[in-house]
């Protein structure tokens, strides 16, 4: 954790600042400290594909992949759209 959390925050930064379509980029961590659980909002599914294809989330995903055990991704929608 002591690793992979700088390079996490750093990744939430530069998606927060770079993508017009990344509104929110929380990284929360269970209370032992143990596990990471990311809230990200995105304008659309088009904007997390942007996410996914930037070259600090490419060089992010690479820095940690011996770091990280499981990755689980869950997409949601509003259950009522906003309108406006």
């Amino acid at each position: 954790m002591e690793a992979f959390l700088p390079l996490m925050l750093e990744n939430a930064r530069r998606s927060l600042e770079d993508e017009p379509g990344c509104h929110r980029f929380d990284v929360c961590l269970t209370e032992d400290r143990s596990r990471v659980f990311l809230y990200e909002l995105y304008s659309d599914e088009a904007a997390f594909g942007v996410h996914v294809g930037t070259a600090h989330f490419k060089s992010f995903d690479a820095a940690v992949a011996d770091m990280v055990r499981e990755k689980t991704v869950n997409i949601c929608r509003l259950a009522q759209p906003q309108e406006g």
